[in-house]
């Protein structure tokens, strides 16, 4: 005998992994992805673009490097700037043991209904090199930060304009109550590299 389904829990079925169709859409017709790529492009670069069930996105080339050369101590709570270096380049070398912030060129604006998970290139997997982003949540919008942690005792690049992360949109089983825009989150919208806010 199927189980009753509780009193105002609305559709709790599973969550969807969303296809290139959905993606295609979203992006072409409400600006989800901008700019968006239709393909998935590899052409002597790492790929980036549109996959079967997810869209690999690029790193932008602004790139703040950990540092420690004024002795700072990392506080989530009162981050200080100077424990970064700022450089605008094509290929960011990140020191052994040590980790950059950057962005994605692209810009996302993630649907009321839908969660957006981030997963790291597996070519950047392969050397050592972690892709870090917390979930997309959904009404959020903005240019994604990202973390790259070179766990390598070498000096490790990191590439510009090609692909650094994949990410996977779940579709929930109903809108959520309250969106990200709804609590006016403190980072809607942002653009750039943004660093940590209380």
């Amino acid at each position: 005998m199927p189980l009753a389904r509780p009193h105002g829990l609305g559709n709790t079925g599973p969550m969807s992994i969303l296809s290139d169709k959905w993606i295609r859409q979203q992006a072409l017709e409400n600006g989800m992805i901008e700019p968006f790529v239709e393909a998935q492009r590899r052409d002597g670069c790492i790929s980036y673009g549109l996959s079967s069930y997810g869209y690999d996105a690029r790193v932008a080339p602004e790139f703040k490097i950990f540092t420690n050369v004024d002795s700072a101590v990392v506080d989530p709570k009162d981050f200080a700037a100077n424990s970064f270096v700022d450089r605008t380049t094509d290929v960011c070398v990140i020191p052994p043991n040590s980790f950059a912030l950057a962005r994605t060129v692209e810009y996302f604006r993630v649907p009321r209904d839908v969660l957006v998970i981030c997963l790291g290139k597996s070519t950047y997997a392969r050397c050592g090199i972690i892709v870090n982003v917390t979930p997309l949540e959904p009404g959020w919008e903005g240019h994604v930060t990202l973390e790259f942690s070179n766990t390598t005792p070498l000096p490790a690049k990191i590439y510009a304009n090609e692909g650094a992360c994949q990410f996977l949109f779940l579709k929930g089983n109903e809108p959520c109550e309250t969106s990200y825009a709804d609590r006016a989150g403190k980072y809607m919208g942002q653009r750039g590299v943004t660093l940590p806010r209380l």
